[in-house]
């Protein structure tokens, strides 16, 4: 049976990714900071490795009998003092160095759509300096790069629920969103095809004003959109970045800029965001009922 490491397991992909191997039949080996607040969550694994990516030593026998190392890990908030270049690049440089130093025949990497055109943003930039690191290593790699995930669209139905969706420009910007799901099988897909990159979408192409269409339908509210001009967001994310410290303006800073362009990659899978709204609607409607 062969072994996976899934670094980022207790994140939005990575459990998928981990219930996904598994199904595949492999042993996943799950890299937690507490193992027993992993279960709570509900992270189902063969095997629970406990330590922090930010320490090497911790990692000790972490690789041992590897056969593929996929990592999901990154910063969504920033916590525990930690920055980008911290967990970003230096974590997962950790992960890769001890990698390297066991044999471990393949690294796979899920990074950021159209990241070359957003170094200017501090999460992403550390990300692409991993990438870079992670190209020129001794070492079989694949990187991945999701358009975005549908826990981000759900920003989204968190403004219809509201009552009014606000976007910034004609809302004429193109995305296409991966379930969670969808992207683990579109990662096995490709790690498995030995693919070195890949750009990576869910089936379905929206347009900004379309998802919150979409958001406004799950919700049975008419839809209530208004456009506000795309120089308000530029001097939003200017102002931010001046008078806040990165730990507030980082995921804002990545959210303005990645809305500023069209994250289009190939479409894979089948859950369209039409369902994923729905199916949160009746969870909620079960959970009120």
């Amino acid at each position: 049976m062969k072994t996976v490491v899934i670094a980022g397991a207790t994140g939005y992909l990575g459990s998928y990714l981990t219930s996904y191997y598994q199904r595949q039949g492999w042993c996943v080996r799950a890299l937690v900071r507490n193992e027993q607040a992993a279960r709570t969550k509900g992270l189902e694994a063969s095997e629970f490795f406990e330590g922090e990516v930010t320490h090497p030593n911790s990692l000790i026998g972490l690789m041992d009998d590897v056969d593929l190392v996929v990592s999901a890990l990154g910063i969504t908030r920033q916590k525990d003092g930690l920055s980008y270049n911290d967990v970003d690049y230096q974590a997962n440089k950790n992960l890769l160095d001890l990698a390297v130093e066991n044999s471990v025949p393949h690294f796979a990497y899920v990074h950021v759509l159209n990241a070359s055109k957003l170094l200017n943003v501090k999460l992403v930039r550390a990300k692409q300096h991993f990438v870079e690191v992670l190209q020129s290593a001794p070492i079989k790699s694949t990187v991945i790069s999701p358009s975005g995930y549908f826990s981000d669209i759900e920003e989204f139905r968190g403004m219809a629920k509201s009552g009014r969706v606000y976007m910034f420009g004609s809302g004429d910007f193109r995305i296409n969103p991966i379930h969670g799901a969808d992207l683990a099988a579109a990662c096995f897909e490709i790690i498995e095809e030995g693919q070195a990159y890949a750009e990576v979408g869910g089936p379905v192409k929206y347009t900004h004003n379309e998802m919150a269409e979409i958001a406004f339908k799950s919700l049975s509210k008419k839809a209530r959109i208004t456009h506000l001009p795309n120089w308000i967001s530029i001097a939003l994310q200017r102002v931010l970045e001046t008078f806040t410290s990165v730990k507030t303006y980082g995921p804002i800073q990545f959210f303005l800029s990645a809305m500023r362009m069209d994250m289009i990659g190939k479409c894979y899978g089948k859950i369209r965001l039409e369902d994923h709204f729905a199916q949160l609607e009746q969870k909620e409607k079960q959970n009120t009922g």
